[in-house]
Formats: structure tokens, sequence, C-alpha cells
């Protein structure tokens, strides 16, 4: 059965995650979420960064993809001078 528990919100906002929670999810300190509420709903998705093989993958493709495109380093550098001028 999957761990449940009940907490309170302190007077701060603050929401304590119950230990046997935060053990059976292995959670540690700094650990971050992201927070969604909805009507009487509130879920924590915990953030995990990409690992660097799923971080390469993502710049191989990228690059490929840049590869087959019509764009020229000059035309990006053109692009970000008229950006820059609108700001």
């Amino acid at each position: 059965m999957k761990p449940l528990a009940t907490t309170r919100m302190s007077s701060k906002g603050q929401v304590v995650i119950p230990e046997e929670i935060r053990k059976a999810l292995k959670l540690t300190e700094g650990k971050q979420f992201v927070v969604l509420g909805e009507k009487d709903v509130i879920i924590l998705k915990i953030i995990t960064p990409p690992s660097m093989k799923n971080f390469d993958h993502l710049i191989t493709q990228a690059r490929k993809q840049a590869g087959r495109s019509e764009i020229k380093k000059s035309d990006i550098q053109k692009i970000i001078k008229k950006v820059r001028k609108k700001s």
C-alpha cells in the first residue's frame, strides 16, 4: 500500500511532508517541486533534471535540425541585433 499521511499548513504557508512519505520517495533537503493547484487539489511534482545522456541526445537532435535548416550564422546575428534594438 502506498504511504498515506496528513499534515497542516503553518501560518507562513509552509507544509511539512511527513517523514514516512519523505523516506518512501527518498526526498532529501533541497529537493525542488512544481506546485499545481486547482479547486481542492494540490499536487507537488518533483523536478528532476535531465541526465547528461538525455541532454546530449537533445543537443545532437537540435544540431541535426539546425544543419537541415537554411538559416546561416549571419542570419542569427542579424536577428539578435534586431531584437536587441527593440529592447
